[in-house]
């Protein structure tokens, strides 16, 4: 399982009404272009700050890291959002404290 973190820019947002449609086209995009789930996670009140969380569910780590790697890109490339950062965070499906599955080789 994998966990994407995207600090986001919304550069011009005049406000959070604005924001919140231009995060709201990006999140439907994603959710329309892969099998993930996807909410806003952080800077809800600010006009031009954002993040979002995307979780994955698979036990295939190349698919996990290249589906993960090719929503950033398009973040990257949406004309209304700027993408400031990015974390991925792996864990281990037994939950016992370890991250990434065995042979994964961990976060970026």
């Amino acid at each position: 399982m994998a966990v994407l973190t995207a600090e986001l820019l919304f550069p011009g947002a005049g406000s959070l009404k604005d924001k919140r449609r231009r995060l709201a086209g990006l999140t439907a995009r994603i959710r329309a272009s892969f099998p993930v789930s996807v909410a806003e996670v952080a800077h809800q009140e600010l006009w031009q700050r954002g993040a979002i969380g995307v979780a994955l569910v698979t036990t295939n780590a190349r698919l996990a890291q290249s589906m993960l790697d090719r929503i950033t890109d398009g973040i990257g490339r949406d004309g209304e959002v700027e993408l400031l950062s990015r974390r991925i965070e792996w864990f281990h499906p037994e939950g016992d404290g370890e991250e990434g599955f065995p042979g994964w080789g961990g976060p970026e």
